[in-house]
């Protein structure tokens, strides 16, 4: 779950909490080994979606990043998230036309390369009515999507699935789905 602590420390920079700083520094890491650099207005973007308990839209990512560069326009936040979409440290829910942190390609404990079919597992579990989502990754969905793909002369590139419901809080709560 994301950790929703940071705070405008100055009009030059944002202050990100333990937790997620540390995830920033494996960010980091993670681009020079790929032979990329997380420049500091990078960093931001992704620490304002790793530090939201929701999916981020790019003008709500424009909106929280002003306080700390005033001129920020949407093309400095589309570039960014071009940028983190392309080294997978994030995800765009398409349904949602918003961003998520990617929660395994820095965190991954099992060594993955994502195996013969060369694309993550990812699958999302989307609340209609929190707004929350959830990133899964079970290992027999994504081969069985380009089992079928590659069964119709498909060449599949990227396989992000999305599931829309009701989370269990919510349930609990009684809240209902936005639609």
């Amino acid at each position: 779950m994301p950790d929703s602590s940071f705070e405008t420390s100055s009009a030059e920079d944002l202050s990100f909490s333990p937790s997620i700083t540390s995830r920033l520094e494996r960010a980091g890491d993670w681009c020079r080994h790929r032979g990329q650099r997380l420049t500091e207005t990078r960093r931001q973007v992704l620490g304002l979606i790793l530090s939201s308990d929701k999916p981020s839209g790019a003008y709500d990512l424009l909106a929280r990043l002003r306080p700390a560069h005033p001129n920020a326009a949407p093309p400095t936040v589309y570039r960014a998230l071009d940028f983190l979409l392309e080294q997978g440290l994030i995800h765009r829910l398409e349904r949602l036309s918003a961003f998520v942190a990617c929660s395994h390609a820095t965190d991954c404990h099992h060594g993955c390369d994502h195996g013969e079919w060369g694309v993550h597992r990812a699958q999302f579990l989307i609340c209609k009515s929190c707004g929350r989502a959830w990133e899964l990754e079970q290992e027999t969905i994504v081969p069985a999507l380009m089992l079928a793909a590659k069964d119709v002369g498909f060449r599949a590139e990227a396989a992000t699935v999305e599931i829309e419901g009701v989370c269990a809080a919510c349930q609990k709560t009684g809240a209902r789905s936005g639609n």
